[in-house]
């Protein structure tokens, strides 16, 4: 087995600015080595641990699918030491990679039902790989209906626009999109996520849902997904926001006796219920 404390090296192969202020950078990252990239096997809902020698090292879900081959994806929010020094790294730049780790979402139980996903802000990174995962030519017809209902403050801070115009275009999934308030220019709908997903009312017939996004927005949309027949047990949810060292050594991201980096981050809402409520 590997040293699970040292990163494997990587190089900067891409950088998207997701919004004009460059506040949010989506990386495209490569191995350096063959041998780890065949060994970062992950499955969506996952995070790795950024690293970057004498700056330290950030948790950071994955926004790439495992069926996306021969790179990573990451999309950064600048907002601390580590994450404003990546921002101003340059393409060919070399750092570090540290994972996969944490538990991911639960693609057995999920194979062969309706998925709806329930996304808001730059959360929406591990969400992005579990949609490619399920888009694939692979994996598609794994999965039933899936319907996407994602939301930012503004239409700037959606991410991924390209691809979510491409979505729109298909006829095996549903995309909703929303801000919270008017905005020029912006045609589509203007709601909090809560009640747009309220509005549209996916069906929990034979389904599950993903929520992933700030922990207010995930406060008022589970009421609304329990009034609309999902169960404590096909609601999951991600709490990466809890990550710290990702190997259950720190100890800082615990929930009563449970270690967030391993234990979840991915959770039920029946699991999160036997836990003390502090998510």
């Amino acid at each position: 087995m590997s040293n699970p404390y040292i990163p494997r090296p990587v190089k900067i192969q891409e950088i998207i600015s997701e919004t004009w202020d460059g506040s949010l950078k989506t990386f495209k990252l490569v191995f350096l080595k063959q041998d780890d990239e065949d060994a970062f096997r992950h499955v969506p809902g996952q995070f790795a641990e950024l690293s970057i020698a004498g700056k330290g090292e950030i948790p950071i879900g994955i926004a790439s699918s495992p069926t996306e081959k021969g790179y990573l994806l990451f999309t950064v929010n600048k907002m601390g030491v580590v994450t404003t020094y990546l921002h101003n790294m340059s393409i060919g730049d070399v750092m570090g990679v540290r994972g996969p780790l944490g538990r991911p979402f639960p693609l057995d139980k999920m194979e062969g039902k309706n998925i709806v996903i329930v996304g808001g802000g730059f959360a929406f990174t591990t969400l992005r790989s579990m949609i490619v995962y399920m888009l694939s030519v692979s994996n598609r017809s794994r999965f039933g209906n899936i319907t996407v209902i994602y939301g930012a403050r503004i239409p700037d801070m959606l991410l991924y626009k390209e691809e979510l115009k491409d979505w729109e275009r298909r006829d095996d999934i549903k995309i909703v999109l929303t801000v919270d308030r008017e905005a020029e220019g912006w045609h589509g709908r203007v709601g909090l996520i809560p009640h747009v997903t309220k509005e549209i009312a996916p069906s929990s017939d034979d389904a599950y849902v993903i929520v992933c996004g700030p922990p207010i927005m995930i406060k008022f949309t589970q009421p609304v997904l329990l009034e609309l027949g999902f169960t404590p047990e096909t609601i999951i949810m991600s709490l990466e926001k809890r990550m710290k060292c990702g190997i259950g050594i720190c100890g800082r991201c615990n929930i009563g006796p449970n270690y967030v980096c391993k234990d979840g981050p991915v959770f039920s809402l029946s699991e999160l219920r036997k836990m003390p409520h502090e998510y």
